[in-house]
């Protein structure tokens, strides 16, 4: 059973909605994005895709995005919104990242967003993307970072309630990250450096300038490319 079953999936979305949720949303997607360059055509796997906001994003840009998620609460959410889209190439599976059911080599590029922090062998994970992507592809992995303010609250929150989501991360810092496959990484980035308790005037541009200086980035995203195979 997934953490992200029942109510957690259902207020998921909503928080999407919020002046901090948008916030976030569009500094790590614009990390993201700035790293990873989808083109038209491409299949691209998003693991841990949740309720499909970023692969909703990729098949915007004519990619056929293929998600997995553990969670089926969370898919179903993702097959609704899919369905408001039928112009874009879109496919939801409900499947484990420790064993991505694939063959090897099938897709252009694999992106994972705020997921791996849930794996508790995030090597693993890894070797099962890097398996799956075609000799060239791009593997981009985003996760909250263990050096950031937000991780440091989230773990906080996580001790103060033994029930919270938050117990079962498993945060790495940007270095561990990088080290996943340190001879395949071609770019890191780092971003959200406006803390968890700034106010909301503060959750924009000028503020992630302003906290930039003081700050580590609370998200972190890291760039592999398979070699391709010389004949």
């Amino acid at each position: 059973m997934s953490v992200f079953d029942d109510k957690k999936a259902g207020s998921y979305d909503p928080w999407y909605e919020t002046t901090m949720g948008r916030f976030i949303d569009a500094v790590e997607t614009q990390l993201a994005m700035s790293m990873f360059t989808p083109q038209p055509g491409m299949k691209v796997l998003d693991v841990g895709c949740g309720t499909g906001n970023f692969s909703l994003k990729l098949a915007s840009q004519e990619v056929a995005v293929t998600g997995i998620d553990i969670s089926e609460e969370m898919l179903k959410v993702a097959r609704r919104k899919a369905l408001l889209y039928p112009e874009l190439k879109l496919e939801f599976k409900w499947m484990d990242f420790n064993r991505l059911e694939f063959e090897d080599e099938s897709f252009d590029g694999v992106i994972s967003m705020t997921a791996l922090e849930f794996a508790q062998d995030p090597a693993r994970v890894y070797a099962e993307m890097y398996r799956v992507v075609k000799p060239g592809g791009q593997i981009l992995i985003g996760v909250i970072s263990s050096e950031g303010n937000w991780g440091r609250y989230y773990l906080k929150k996580a001790k103060a309630d033994p029930g919270s989501v938050f117990n079962y991360f498993n945060l790495k810092s940007r270095e561990q990250m990088e080290n996943l496959d340190r001879e395949h990484l071609v770019a890191s980035g780092e971003c959200l450096y406006v803390p968890h308790d700034a106010d909301e005037s503060q959750m924009n541009d000028d503020g992630e300038k302003h906290y930039a200086l003081t700050e580590k980035g609370s998200f972190v995203c890291v760039l592999f490319i398979k070699p391709v195979r010389e004949d």
